[in-house]
């Protein structure tokens, strides 16, 4: 216990002080929301990575795919590193940065709204984040609930209100650039304590290839016949797992937490040096979260069940993590608390800019109000006292409630946040044809199918069909119309100002100067 406390304290002191630290850089909203445009590859990348994976993916993702698919849910992983990561790194980082620096854009409302000349898609991308990042906060809490219970005998409600505290004194006091620094802390924990934990679970069960032994002689009940499903390359359920890695994955790239990181990057070396470091620890944290939770069935005699019999999916991980050396408990508890305290940061700044920025100065500026720049700074800081109040309070009532696992929540925000921004958002960095009757039908698509899957669920009706019950379903299938109807929509309405689009996309055609092992001058010739 002592080393458990010992760890826990030093912890919340290292992130405290970064806080303080960082004030000097918070003293304007550009640079509490951006760091000033001036955040390095280490800390842009390791921020990318630690807002990606949170104790939802450590406790209830990892536990409740891990139990379903086996050892297979490790692509998850691999999806999240080479798409959720990689490509989108690739595709988005650059001219994200260009283009919303070109049209001083801070948050992805601020960026639609200004890209298509519409204050109201502003303002509706701001209310759709305003109500989907809430639910998605709230998840962030509940992964911590029964590992502190386990470890400390701590009621869940004081780790809510402990973490949501701390959480709030650094991102109050230190804005971007702390929640970045603290980020990069959080990241090393989560590379070194999943490396342990992952070591130390597959010593408990005699070593890898015992493990893998064990798995393959559980049955799966979706495929009675399958021997040795869940330790099979593809697992006993293909078509499903393969909707969870593109939600897990392709859906970041709507996800406006994770864009606003392309937002505040230096400088062109820096995206290849982010690109390279978060794929790498995508690859470690995710893809070893994803192995971790694939031997969960191991411990099917000791996990907890619901009253229909179905294994409460939150009690897997810390199960399997019940009996491990007190160093590793103690290493893994820090993990599990900087995993959810880096996303948390992420999500309640985005939040309350976005409130802040998109929907409330807007507003006010149309009744012909102005609002001082240390006006905009309390606002943004209370708002985020509001969004961490409001997450925490939903999280304690959920707990209590019959909704036990984290999973849902996490996977009906993810859904209609990605469903609703990733067409348009992709489709506009690279397109001068997107239309704004098209965002409007993909802002409408995406929270539309989300919301009518959340109806069903609740009534207990069938939802297009009982493959799309689930949330995680439902999502891809919002993105996946997005995807669809945006050019169909783009085609069939008004084209937007081709002079005003040229303007924006101007920022894409400067000349730079370069290293010749970025680019051959035109002086070179063959021969």
């Amino acid at each position: 216990m002592v080393l458990k406390l010992a760890f826990l304290l030093l912890f919340f002191a290292v992130m405290v002080l970064v806080g303080f630290l960082c004030r000097r850089q918070a003293n304007s909203v550009h640079g509490f929301v951006l760091g000033g445009r001036s955040v390095g590859p280490w800390l842009t990348a390791f921020a990318y990575g630690t807002s990606y994976f949170s104790a939802v993916i450590f406790i209830g993702y990892a536990g409740q795919f891990g139990w379903r698919f086996g050892i297979s849910t490790t692509w998850v992983g691999i999806g999240n590193a080479v798409i959720g990561s990689l490509l989108a790194w690739v595709i988005l980082g650059r001219r994200t940065r260009l283009l919303t620096q070109k049209l001083d854009s801070k948050t992805m409302p601020d960026y639609f709204g200004t890209r298509f000349g519409s204050g109201a898609l502003r303002i509706a991308a701001s209310a759709i984040v305003f109500v989907f990042l809430i639910p998605y906060t709230a998840s962030l809490y509940n992964g911590l609930s029964r590992l502190f219970e386990s470890a400390f005998g701590i009621d869940y409600v004081w780790c809510v209100v402990i973490m949501s505290v701390l959480t709030g004194i650094y991102v109050i006091a230190g804005g971007y650039m702390a929640t970045a620094v603290n980020d990069f802390i959080q990241g090393l924990i989560m590379l070194v304590g999943i490396v342990l934990v992952i070591g130390a679970v597959l010593k408990d069960n005699g070593g890898f290839m015992q493990a893998m032994n064990s798995l393959s002689a559980i049955e799966s009940t979706a495929n009675p016949g399958l021997k040795g499903a869940f330790s099979s390359f593809l697992g006993p359920e293909p078509l499903t797992l393969l909707g969870v890695v593109l939600l897990t994955s392709l859906g970041t790239w709507g996800l406006p937490q994770m864009v606003g990181k392309f937002y505040a990057i230096k400088s062109e070396s820096d995206i290849s040096k982010g690109t390279l470091i978060s794929t790498l620890f995508a690859i470690v944290v995710a893809g070893g979260c994803y192995f971790l939770g694939g031997f969960g069935r191991l411990y099917g005699d000791v996990i907890e069940y619901g009253a229909n019999g179905n294994p409460v999916y939150d009690s897997i991980v810390p199960k399997m993590l019940e009996g491990l050396p007190n160093i590793v408990v103690a290493i893994v508890i820090v993990l599990v608390l900087s995993a959810s305290m880096s996303t948390l940061s992420s999500l309640v700044l985005t939040s309350s800019s976005t409130l802040t920025l998109d929907m409330i100065l807007p507003i006010r500026s149309k009744s012909g109000k102005k609002t001082e720049q240390k006006s905009q700074m309390l606002l943004i800081r209370a708002l985020i006292v509001f969004f961490i109040v409001v997450s925490a309070v939903i999280a304690i009532v959920q707990v209590k409630s019959s909704v036990t696992f984290i999973a849902q929540l996490m996977g009906i925000s993810w859904g209609a946040l990605a469903g609703a921004f990733l067409a348009p958002f992709l489709y506009s960095l690279y397109g001068k044809w997107v239309t704004k009757a098209s965002v409007w039908v993909s802002f409408v698509c995406g929270v539309g199918i989300m919301a009518a899957d959340m109806i069903c669920n609740a009534t207990g009706r069938v939802f297009i069909s009982p493959f799309f019950a689930s949330p995680i379903n439902a999502g891809v299938l919002a993105m996946v119309a997005g995807l669809v109807l945006v050019p169909i929509v783009s085609l069939l309405t008004p084209k937007p100002d081709a002079k005003k689009v040229s303007e924006m996309f101007s920022c894409y055609d400067r000349t730079v100067v370069v290293h010749a092992t970025t680019a051959l001058g035109e002086d070179e010739k063959e021969g």
